[in-house]
């Protein structure tokens, strides 16, 4: 439909499609974020004959990519155990769960207990048999806080059922409270400090599987942990990564520990953690390499290749993150619901690397594209990200890729900068023009008449009417000459060379240009339009009231004072609350100049200020007006056995002023909140229609019903109704 139809770009957030906006597809293009590498090919097209994907499975340049719960070139090797019901040798239910993955059962604890509502066991799923081990049972009085006090001078038999404990105790992120994470995070470190329990393969699983659970917790809690707990945590885990014997049950969804023994001498050693369905860590997706030529029918998602001067045949580990939750930075502040992987490489002391070098595929959907990047490793001392002896660089297809010289034990990671993909609208169509042109003749010149006739009518009607008019004729002038944005960034920043650390993952562009200006403006007047349209209706239900007096006295110096008052606290909070210079996305939009109202996700958030700052006050209103049109409806119909039969009115006449009023109102916006809570397709089609239609012509409808009609008629039809039913 065209973009000319109409008023409702201004609640397009709200409408969740804009029926009267025409767009054109952004310039801007989303990049292939496959990772390729000098190092080694990140990205592997695999010549296959069209494969076939079982078991949900999707096809990807030649590639199936799988769920967790399917493996194999067509997923269609089984992966998981099948669900458990109760039998003699275990009481407990588990669902269907990916090998070497820990199950919740089903029963949970009693509501008297402490940990009410906590899953009552836990069992491993094993890779070797493909069933579920015998469940570690919670005594459901147990809380992390006694765990954290006793675990210390545990016994290692005690140990493993406290890690076991402290392993089902995390495994709701829900309930995972900052408190809770500290208390976690120090149980662990314990558990995987004492050499002589990291040796106990039970105790590192279910260590490492709390770990990946903590990773779940939402971002928010972490602004509230131990960061010492948590620091010394990512520590062990680097020593854990040298001194535990390769297993690969320390992969777990949200993090894994690998290790290479010393063997063989060896120039470089590779990691590599392959593209999956679901993106979490699982054992047959991570592989550890001393060759390049390994990588094959696979798309990567991740990849580090550590390079030694000479011949290495000592230790070296990997502790991947699924995210950084452990590392909160100082500089780096994220917005964007975009994943930061971390990657620990760690060599055995009197141990010396020559060059890092990793890739990260970016987490973005197709609604981001990458502005810019920064190749860093977490510094204990400064706990934050930095980039000292890192460099960054884009291989001939275009991705990212990271080198850093000769560090032994450190947390790397790739940190972005995307830019939001906007699709600019095109500019108005002749027939918008056209149509917003008749409306400020009409309006204009209505506004005219009212003036001149004011006498045959009296003052505070000509007020009212006369303001509505001024204002829908700037807010359509506004309309016409203010809607797009002048400043379009489609082809983004491009990428610097230098390697510093982004502020945030949301490059944000400060404002350019009057956009700001012409949103504020635009909103302030169609906000006065509908507070004139209300007190429009505030004075007709007066006149039904006080008929003998007529409207009272003080009623248009309030009327001047709320009219023009009101609309203007609202932009001044609007602007005072959310504008920022350089940030002036969270007021207005960038796509064109209204009032800012989805997320980076493309959906309607009530948080911005298109909700509070337009659409519920525009609600409230039109509940008023709608209100005031029944009773005024109600009143014109009812028979008033007072009157002769020479001064009843037609049912013509009286519809007419209905609908006189009903425009005057501005009820044509109902239609677009009905749209709000249609589904069906066709339905909303027309609606859609409707609402532009009408809004299109409001301006041309309030110039045919007070001015041409009342001219021909010299009849002011809602006022004498309004006189005569009484």
């Amino acid at each position: 439909m065209d973009y000319s139809l109409l008023l409702l770009i201004f609640t397009s957030a709200v409408f969740e499609k804009t029926w009267c906006l025409n767009t054109t597809e952004s310039t801007t293009s989303t990049p292939n974020y496959s990772i390729s590498a000098t190092f080694s090919s990140l990205y592997t097209t695999v010549t296959v004959p069209s494969l076939v994907c079982e078991n949900k499975g999707i096809l990807q340049d030649g590639i199936c990519i799988c769920p967790d719960d399917w493996t194999g070139t067509t997923c269609n090797i089984q992966n998981f155990c099948p669900e458990q019901k109760p039998s003699h040798t275990s009481k407990f239910t588990f669902p269907k769960t990916v090998l070497g993955q820990f199950a919740s059962s089903v029963e949970r604890c009693p509501p008297e207990t402490t940990n009410a509502g906590m899953h009552q066991a836990s069992a491993l799923c094993n890779i070797a048999t493909h069933s579920f081990d015998s469940p570690n049972i919670l005594n459901c009085s147990l809380t992390l806080d006694a765990i954290n006090a006793w675990v210390s001078g545990a016994t290692p038999e005690q140990k493993q059922n406290l890690a076991s404990s402290t392993q089902i105790l995390t495994s709701i992120p829900e309930r995972l409270t900052p408190h809770n994470i500290t208390n976690a995070a120090k149980i662990t470190n314990i558990l995987l400090s004492d050499q002589q329990t990291t040796q106990t393969t039970d105790i590192a699983i279910s260590a490492v599987a709390t770990i990946s659970q903590l990773l779940n917790a939402s971002h928010e809690m972490y602004s509230s942990v131990d960061h010492t707990a948590i620091s010394e945590l990512t520590q062990t885990l680097q020593k854990l990564s040298l001194r535990e014997k390769p297993n690969p049950l320390l992969v777990q969804p949200k993090m894994a520990v690998q290790s290479l023994k010393g063997q063989t001498p060896i120039r470089q050693v590779q990691l590599t953690s392959f593209k999956g369905l679901n993106d979490n860590f699982l054992p047959d997706r991570i592989k550890l390499h001393i060759t390049e030529a390994e990588v094959s029918k696979h798309i990567v998602d991740l990849q580090m290749n550590v390079t030694f001067s000479e011949d290495f045949d000592k230790d070296i580990g990997f502790v991947l993150y699924d995210n950084d939750q452990f590392f909160q930075s100082k500089s780096f502040k994220p917005s964007l619901d975009t994943k930061r992987r971390v990657i620990s490489a760690n060599l055995q002391e009197n141990s010396g690397i020559d060059q890092v070098q990793f890739a990260v595929t970016p987490s973005a959907d197709s609604t981001m594209s990458l502005n810019d990047f920064a190749c860093v490793f977490w510094s204990y001392d400064k706990q934050d990200w930095i980039t000292d002896g890192c460099t960054k660089n884009k291989s001939p297809s275009g991705h990212v890729v990271c080198s850093c010289k000769k560090l032994k034990n450190a947390n790397f990671a790739i940190l972005m900068a995307f830019d939001i993909n906007y699709q600019y609208s095109e500019a108005l169509h002749w027939i918008s023009i056209t149509g917003c042109a008749l409306s400020v003749v009409g309006l204009s010149v209505t506004a005219l008449y009212q003036i001149i006739t004011r006498k045959s009518r009296g003052g505070t009607p000509t007020l009212l009417v006369v303001n509505i008019c001024l204002s829908m004729t700037v807010f359509y002038l506004l309309f016409i000459f203010g809607i797009n944005n002048p400043v379009q960034h489609v082809n983004g920043t491009k990428m610097s060379g230098e390697n510093i650390v982004p502020e945030s993952d949301h490059h944000k562009y400060s404002d350019q240009g009057p956009c700001t200006a012409f949103t504020a403006l635009l909103q302030f007047f169609l906000l006065l339009t509908f507070t004139w349209n209300t007190l429009y209706g505030i004075n007709v239900f007066l006149l039904f009231k006080n008929s003998v007096s007529g409207t009272p006295p003080w009623f248009p110096q309030v009327a001047m004072a709320v009219g023009w008052g009101l609309p203007a606290v609202i932009v001044g909070i609007s602007l005072g609350s959310t504008y920022r210079v350089e940030e002036p996305l969270g007021y207005r939009q960038e796509e064109f100049c209204w009032l800012a109202s989805l997320d980076h996700k493309q959906k309607f958030n009530i948080k911005k200020p298109m909700f509070w700052g337009f659409v519920l006050p525009l609600l409230l209103m039109l509940i008023s007006n709608t209100a005031i049109l029944l009773h005024f409806s109600y009143k014109i119909c009812r028979t008033n056995p007072n009157l002769n039969k020479s001064r009843k009115t037609s049912l013509k006449k009286k519809m007419m002023s209905s609908f006189s009023l009903a425009v005057m109102l501005g009820l044509s916006w109902v239609t677009g909140y009905i749209l709000l809570i249609t589904q069906e397709k066709n339905l909303k089609f027309i609606l859609g229609l409707v609402f532009c239609l009408l809004n299109t012509t409001q301006g041309v409808q309030i110039f045919i019903l007070f001015a041409l009609r009342p001219f021909l008629n010299s009849n002011p039809a809602i006022l004498t109704l309004c006189v005569r039913q009484k």
